[in-house]
């Protein structure tokens, strides 16, 4: 089973696919006639989506994370 997540961060528009096996981000489009999109628009408009994910933070910098500081 491939390692996958689609991530938005809290602020900004972007969506991004993050491919845990590759090693890759990369910004992705919706269609609001999809079901991500109908998603990305509910986030757009404040909402938190969460699935299959049991552990996020986000973080100021990859410095903060090898500290231990989680904002």
């Amino acid at each position: 089973m491939a390692q996958v997540v689609v991530l938005g961060l809290s602020g900004t528009a972007d969506l991004w696919l993050v491919d845990f096996d590759a090693g890759t981000v990369t910004p992705i489009q919706t269609s609001d006639d999809s079901a991500l999109g109908q998603a990305d628009n509910l986030r757009q408009a404040g909402a938190t989506i969460v699935k299959g994910v049991d552990f996020a933070v986000a973080v100021s910098s990859a410095s903060a994370v090898a500290s231990g500081i989680l904002d």
